[in-house]
């Protein structure tokens, strides 16, 4: 008789945004008359830029003729793309990152999730509270994070890092030592963002005790202050304990195209063996690779024209979330977020939880948002609402918030 993985009847009910969306299908199939306007899930709005599309148009072009037609992808990934990522991404910012470190894959989230494979199960995890909930749900998946209790909504064996009013949401040092540190800034889904001297604390930290810092750096790209890094590899010694995640989805609106890459420095080792030795045998056994395609549209993101174009709509996406922040703290409410992120991190007022205002919110106002508790137990009380969405859109649901 066939087993299955235990590990999955651990999570406790269904994944944080497959919730949001059955309740709001079931408002909207239960009232039809209702505009419902979503500032919750992440996802973009604006077509991709031009320069792109005329990247895909050409790529589809070279496929259809034998003397330019592309197979099987190199395992890194193309080396334009890579070349690509290096000067744009890494070489302007004074990183030392060489291409063969870069891996292309087709997005963040797949490999946030499957770095895990290169460590043991009993490494032990910690996490920023609230956390993306990728971070944790697939540990769990794994068997890593122990047992869980109902009451605090947390893993035994996962260390938790709260991130709330008293600490401006930036975590402080683990008392526990952990082996694996998940970090994401400027991050979701508070906003918040880090210094430079902040970050090289955590550098420091990890390379004193051991440990690997997972950094999340998907929204950089949104990121307005200048001593805001937009790399881990901005700080001293990052080479020797972090590995880093980046996404094409909001810096150039991949979400429906797919695209994003890891870099893993030849310089992380455990004893003798190299990570990135392992990843590369990782990478090569179980993925064939971002389509051709796919990758000559992120090297158009790189061009003087594709960053101008990506860099507008980034702009778009934060005078959004400028718009949010500043009706909501008319409003009254609270507010963080919204300066380095598309995220503004809302506290709710009164004696509802994150749950009970996001169905308040639905039924009142029609406006769908992320409630806080989703992210973990530090979370409660607040509510994520996200500038993804189109102008029209974002005044008209500030008006109807403003208006409760």
């Amino acid at each position: 008789m066939f087993k299955i993985n235990t590990n999955y009847q651990k999570l406790p009910g269904s994944y944080l945004f497959a919730a949001i969306g059955k309740k709001v299908r079931e408002y909207s199939a239960a009232h039809p008359d209702k505009k419902v306007i979503s500032l919750g899930i992440g996802d973009v709005t604006q077509p991709l830029a031009p320069a792109v599309i005329t990247a895909l148009h050409g790529a589809v072009d070279e496929m259809a003729s034998a003397e330019t037609f592309k197979g099987y992808a190199p395992d890194l990934g193309y080396e334009f793309l890579r070349k690509a990522i290096v000067e744009g991404d890494f070489a302007s910012r004074g990183c030392d990152i060489q291409p063969d470190e870069i891996f292309v894959s087709d997005g963040a989230k797949c490999d946030c999730g499957n770095i895990q494979e290169l460590f043991s199960l009993d490494n032990k995890v910690a996490v920023c509270d609230p956390v993306y909930p990728v971070y944790v749900d697939s540990n769990v998946m794994a068997g890593r994070t122990g047992t869980y209790d109902p009451k605090t909504e947390t893993w035994s064996d996962v260390i938790y890092m709260p991130c709330t009013e008293g600490n401006q949401f930036v975590p402080e040092l683990p008392k526990e030592t952990p082996d694996l540190i998940y970090l994401c800034f400027p991050n979701n889904p508070t906003g918040s963002a880090i210094t430079k001297a902040q970050l090289q604390e955590w550098v420091d930290y990890a390379n004193r005790v051991g440990a690997v810092i997972l950094y999340d750096a998907a929204y950089e790209a949104y990121i307005s202050e200048p001593d805001i890094p937009h790399s881990i590899y901005e700080c001293e010694g990052a080479r020797t304990c972090a590995i880093e995640f980046h996404s094409f989805s909001k810096n150039a609106g991949f979400t429906g195209v797919r695209l994003g890459y890891t870099v893993i420095p030849k310089d992380l080792k455990c004893g003798d063996v190299t990570l990135h030795s392992m990843w590369a045998r990782r990478h090569g056994t179980k993925y064939n690779g971002a389509p051709y395609i796919i990758q000559k549209a992120g090297e158009a993101v790189y061009t003087a024209e594709g960053r101008a174009q990506t860099m507008a709509q980034v702009a778009y996406y934060m005078e959004n979330a400028k718009t949010i922040y500043n009706g909501l703290k008319e409003a009254g409410y609270s507010v963080y977020g919204g300066v380095n992120s598309p995220y503004v991190w809302l506290k709710i007022s009164g004696s509802m939880n994150s749950w009970e205002f996001f169905d308040y919110l639905l039924e009142n106002a029609n406006v769908v948002g992320t409630p806080g508790s989703g992210f973990g137990p530090s979370g409660e009380g607040y509510f994520r609402l996200t500038g993804f969405g189109t102008r029209e859109n974002t005044i008209e649901a500030v008006e109807r918030i403003k208006k409760l």
